[in-house]
């Protein structure tokens, strides 16, 4: 019977210094926490304010655009193109879809402004007017270079109810190079050209006429147009220099260009869905690939000869700028 009681006292001794042993070691755990250098503390914070650095950037010394440099010197210039960068770097879902579409558009565009004769650099006028998709605006301009009805019947681009010309990547960009190299010979200028392209010709001309000035960076214009010219140019920095502002993308990053076969047609189409399926693809990839469709038949009733373009595989990535290329 004492032995049995002496047992079980020594059990109760066991549990209780098995629990101050416990208590005693969350005392010296809470201490340790309390005790944390304030050195580690600010370490911890100064790797993340590095992580999350917001920095101004950098003004090129020198900005070209078709040829005429920008007048960096004036200081209302130079505050102008540095608000338009910062801007387009830090929107950076924005710019990130833009460099990752301009891989897929700029071998589509770039050799239609060579054939015409406009500089290289109005592809970037294409970026800033749409991001390069095929957008309607609130006024109803319409396409990658958001063309109003009235200018792109103009210009050659047909529309009906079954055929929207402004959402044709190449014939929408013909009839941009048309208005585009109207408005040089009117202004003499790719910049000024290019503000017309926003404001139209006849609003550009009085500006000009009523205030005596030649250049496009001495006009004072409405709000859109005078930061116009500016986003393009911001653009045309940020995509070509991405890593410069930011955006490290590598080649698997970018949309590839889209690969097709063309087939040549001046009959009526009752059925573009079936005419899809016996070409071996789907209405869904006919209209992808021919977004300037507006339905499901062509009635075609003049016999115009049409270009329709069928997928046939996809395209490989192409370095479009030497820093896309490093960025890898």
């Amino acid at each position: 019977m004492k032995l049995h009681v002496k047992t079980a006292f020594a059990k109760r001794l066991a549990s209780i210094a098995g629990l101050l042993l416990l208590l005693l070691s969350i005392t010296i755990f809470i201490s340790s926490r309390k005790t944390d250098k304030p050195s580690d503390v600010a370490d911890a914070q100064h790797i993340y304010a590095i992580a999350h650095q917001t920095r101004a950037v950098k003004v090129p010394d020198t900005l070209m655009f078709g040829g005429e440099a920008m007048p960096l010197n004036d200081f209302d210039v130079y505050e102008r193109i540095d608000r338009e960068l910062l801007v387009n770097t830090y929107w950076q879902s924005q710019t990130l879809l833009m460099l990752k579409e301009f891989n897929q558009c700029f071998n589509r565009i770039v050799p239609v402004l060579k054939a015409q004769g406009v500089p290289e650099d109005f592809v970037f006028l294409a970026v800033a007017e749409s991001g390069l998709k095929n957008v309607v605006s609130p006024s109803n301009a319409a396409g990658v270079w958001q063309f109003l009805d009235p200018t792109a019947r103009m210009y050659g681009l047909e529309i009906n109810g079954e055929v929207d010309e402004r959402y044709s990547l190449e014939k929408s960009t013909e009839a941009a190079c048309r208005y585009l190299k109207a408005a040089h010979d009117q202004f003499g200028s790719w910049t000024l050209a290019a503000a017309a392209y926003n404001m139209g010709n006849g609003a550009l001309a009085a500006a000009i006429q009523t205030q005596k000035a030649k250049s496009y960076y001495d006009l004072w214009l409405n709000v859109e147009t005078s930061r116009y010219v500016f986003r393009i140019m911001a653009l045309k920095e940020i995509i070509s220099h991405p890593q410069r502002y930011g955006f490290y993308l590598q080649k698997k990053d970018l949309y590839p260009p889209l690969q097709y076969k063309t087939l040549t047609v001046s009959t009526p189409i009752d059925d573009l869905s079936a005419y899809a399926i016996q070409n071996g693809t789907t209405y869904k990839m006919l209209r992808i690939f021919n977004p300037w469709i507006m339905g499901n038949r062509l009635s075609n009733p003049m016999h115009k000869t049409y270009e329709f373009k069928i997928p046939e595989g996809t395209g490989e990535v192409q370095d479009f700028v030497a820093a896309i290329d490093t960025a890898r």
